[in-house]
């Protein structure tokens, strides 16, 4: 009994950045890009959530690699390839993208909360947004981690949402294993479906809790510096990562199934905001899958708001060589802070500002889609360059996913631009 509960304890320690950041990924936003893509196209577009797997899944890994062997985040990295202004430039649109996830979200959130009370939606926005805000600059990180890992388990909402409402199974099945596009208005979806699930914002957080494991463990280095912890640690991040984006994954094929299943086929197929969709299933499918998609809403982005805006922080910082990190304290790491600050606030007033958020979000998810080619392109460089990664460059599936991921993601921008 002893030895399987240590193995139990074993696999639970094994799961940390990889977990929390495939879970983040099932933000509002993505919420509502899931929503939206099985209101509008049915079960057409779930092969995208086989595709993206092991796309998604190397990019993590990649972006990992290069935080834990290294001991820098991606953008400190990206200083000794990129022009200092094409890395700010690329900086800024991963700021300004993550600005509007952010507003989108803790909007979504304040309506999800004001469906539930009845009362509030913009004082429960503000009450989440500083309530994230404040957790970061005061809680250490290794504190903060053990509370977002908890958070993940909200996502079992929509598992739960699926199992309450009648799913054509065969349908589903066609859908997962036969592509479908149809016109241009699914090349869209599908750019903002690789943007939302192959997010620059995510590389930047997994390299950066990399960096954070290796200072919050005793003992703990860079793998360049010491090569005989390699061993162990590219197995936890396999694990770690391998595991986060399965989980994320069959989380969005559960929202796209939800939706298709209650929406699309009631000719529902125009979706506002993630709080819509919560709002459409209530005649749909009852109040019970009403009240799971709302309170999924509220857990998830408790768990993504903090990783859009740490992010932005990291990125920014590791840009300007700032100091930065999560168990710091504030004073001594303001920028680091003030970008986490900025970009909270700034996503408040995108809440009172009365753009659709929708609209925001989706195409904030399509900027993302292009903003990612470059940044994987620079990191697969990075990743396989003995001057930076020593013994621990990327070789075999991994370099080949790494790069049929850049390739995609290239390939699906190109394409809207063509058929739009």
């Amino acid at each position: 009994m002893t030895e399987k509960n240590n193995q139990k304890t074993s696999v639970a320690k094994q799961l940390g950045p990889g977990l929390i950041t495939g879970a983040a990924d099932d933000d509002p936003s993505g919420i509502a890009t899931y929503s939206q893509a099985g209101a509008q196209f049915g079960y057409g577009l779930m092969w995208t959530m086989v595709l993206t797997y092991p796309l998604m899944s190397a990019v993590q890994l990649v972006s990992a690699h290069i935080g834990r062997v290294t001991g820098q985040g991606l953008a400190s990295n990206m200083r000794g390839f990129l022009p200092g202004w094409l890395l700010n430039l690329l900086v800024t649109i991963l700021f300004i993208a993550n600005t509007i996830n952010i507003g989108a979200d803790i909007a979504a959130m304040g309506d999800a909360a004001q469906m539930v009370a009845g009362w509030g939606d913009h004082w429960f926005t503000i009450f989440f947004a500083l309530a994230s805000l404040l957790l970061q600059a005061f809680v250490p990180y290794h504190r903060y981690a053990r509370v977002l890992k908890w958070l993940t388990l909200s996502l079992f909402a929509y598992v739960a949402v699926v199992l309450a409402v009648h799913v054509d199974w065969a349908a589903a099945a066609r859908g997962l294993v036969v592509p479908r596009i149809d016109g241009p208005d699914a090349i869209a979806t599908i750019v903002a479906l690789f943007g939302t699930t192959i997010s620059p914002y995510l590389f930047f957080w997994q390299a950066a809790q990399e960096v954070e494991e290796v200072e919050d463990h005793d003992g703990a280095r860079p793998l360049v510096e010491a090569p005989e912890q390699a061993p162990d640690e590219i197995r936890r991040m396999r694990v770690d990562t391998f595991v986060g984006m399965a989980f994320s994954n069959l989380i969005a094929l559960a929202i796209i199934t939800a939706t298709a299943a209650t929406l699309h086929v009631q000719g529902i197929t125009q979706i506002n905001t993630a709080t819509d969709a919560a709002q459409a299933l209530k005649p749909v499918a009852g109040n019970f899958a009403f009240a799971l998609f709302a309170v999924g809403i509220i857990g998830t982005g408790l768990l993504a708001v903090p990783v859009l805006a740490g992010s932005a922080g990291f990125a920014v910082s590791n840009a300007r060589g700032w100091r930065c990190g999560l168990e710091h304290k504030v004073k001594d790491a303001p920028g680091f802070y003030g970008v986490i600050a900025l970009a909270i606030l700034l996503g408040i007033f995108l809440d009172w500002s009365g753009i659709p958020p929708m609209q925001a979000l989706f195409w904030s998810a399509v900027v993302n889609g292009f903003a990612a080619v470059p940044i994987m392109a620079v990191m697969m460089v990075i990743a396989t360059r003995r001057s930076v990664m020593g013994d621990f460059r990327i070789h075999g599936p991994l370099l080949v996913f790494g790069w049929a991921a850049t390739i995609v993601m290239g390939a699906a921008a190109v394409a809207m631009l063509v058929w739009q």
